[in-house]
Formats: C-alpha cells, structure tokens, sequence
C-alpha cells in the first residue's frame, strides 16, 4: 500500500515512475481538525464543516508539504470541463473538472470521496494535469475532452488513478450501464449483474478509466488499488457516509 507518513500528514504516494520534477500526494482523512462525520482532515470548503477546521487543515496541507503555490481549486460539477491554469484563474474556482498547467510551481489539485481523482504527466516533465471523474463524467468524457485539449500527444503521457470506490461497492442502476455501453465498445465487460437484484449492476470505475486512457492513447496507467468505500478508517466516501469530508490530489512539477 503506498501510504506515506510526513511529519504526523499520512498521504497517499502515487505508485509510478517520473521523473523528480513531479510532486504528487493524495490527503487521506487522518491527522486533521475537523470533526463529527467530516473527521478529521476534510479540505472541502462546500461541505457543512466548520470552516476554521477547513482552513486550518488547508494550512497544514500547505506547511507541511511546502507547497510553493495556492493549489488552484476547481468548482467541480460532474462537468467534462478541463480548463488551462491561468494567472487570472488563480483567485477563482471556475467550474470544471480537470485542470492542467506547464507553469512551475503551480499546484493542481482535485477533490474526492468515491469518484476518481487522476492524474497526469508528459515524458519531459512539462505539463501536469488532473481530472474528476464521477460516473457521469467518465460516461459524457472527461478523460477525452481533457486529452483533446493539451498541448502534448496522450501518446507522451502516464496517469495514475488515485483512491476511489471499488467495484464490489459502487451498485448502480441500468440507466449508468447504458450510458457507458452505448458509447463505447467494450464497457460491458467492466460491468458485474446483481445476484440479488439483476436490475442492478456493480461498476468498475477503476478500470474504466484505465481502460479509457488507453484507449486515447496514454502510455502507462497505474491504479493505487485502494478503496474509498472499504478502508473507512483512511478515506472518505460519499456511498458510505452521504455527508462527509473530501480527500485532495494534488500535483505540481517543481521550480527547482
């Protein structure tokens, strides 16, 4: 499991290989100061928590990881929005779901507690990226929208796809089915029918995804195999819980 204790921060470490230009972390739920159903790190400000305990856990991101910029926030709405970072973006939070930038030093970060939080980066180390990707956004294309956009061929691209609710939890109806399998040959297979009700199905967003990136090309994909819905005691899950906190996953390419 690549779980990462930096002073008393426990994150989750990307299982892939770039270049040391790369920086990346998934927050889990431990070691903050938030409380009741949003304990203890939450770093979502459009939750219900108590937004001294957002800030102060933001701080601590921030302190602890020497972040060198703001992480730049998204308004994240199941859109297949990506957006370039922009110095005029950087005191707003537009509505999109993926982000990426070329500039150093400038951190991306999406926010999770089931759906997928991917990241992204080029061979040369000179772009990063980051998408959410809820059913709906995966099924509408996210992921193809996104890599439509960059200034760099998904061919120079790796991803990892951090914590997310895994197939034997994420029971959903044939309305979510169809939306995948009339667009895109294969999807079916990444689908398992309800024993006990075989109007419901258990999705594999996962592997999905993965299957997506390569389907557009990206190179390599790693999947952290980590379970939001399962491992209570590390992640936050929207399936699990209905109100709680959100994980961040960020990523930026270092100044130095």
């Amino acid at each position: 499991m690549p779980i990462l204790q930096i002073e008393d921060l426990t994150l989750v470490q990307p299982n892939w290989t770039v270049s040391n230009k790369v920086k990346a972390f998934c927050t889990t739920r431990l070691s903050g100061r938030s409380e009741g159903v949003y304990e203890s790190f939450n770093l979502a400000s459009h939750v219900h928590d108590d937004m001294a305990a957002v800030h102060a856990n933001r701080q601590k991101l921030k302190e602890t990881l020497n972040l060198p910029s703001e992480p730049f926030w998204l308004d994240q709405q199941h859109t297949t929005v990506a957006v370039a970072f922009s110095d005029a973006l950087s005191d707003q939070k537009p509505v999109a779901d993926a982000a990426w930038t070329q500039q150093k030093g400038q951190v991306l970060t999406v926010m999770t507690a089931d759906c997928l939080p991917i990241i992204l980066v080029d061979d040369d180390a000179s772009i990063v990226v980051v998408i959410h990707a809820g059913w709906r956004g995966l099924a509408e294309g996210v992921i193809e929208n996104t890599l439509a956009k960059l200034p760099v061929e998904s061919q120079c691209l790796q991803a990892w796809i951090g914590p997310a609710i895994s197939q034997s939890f994420f029971e959903v109806g044939g309305e979510v089915l169809d939306a995948f399998v009339e667009k895109r040959v294969g999807a079916l297979d990444f689908f398992k029918q309800s024993e006990a009700d075989p109007s419901k199905y258990f999705a594999d967003l996962p592997n999905l995804a993965d299957f997506i990136l390569h389907e557009c090309g990206v190179r390599e994909v790693s999947l952290s195999g980590l379970c939001s819905y399962a491992q209570q005691e590390l992640f936050y899950s929207y399936r699990r819980d209905g109100e709680t906190g959100r994980m961040a996953t960020l990523i930026w390419l270092d100044a130095d």
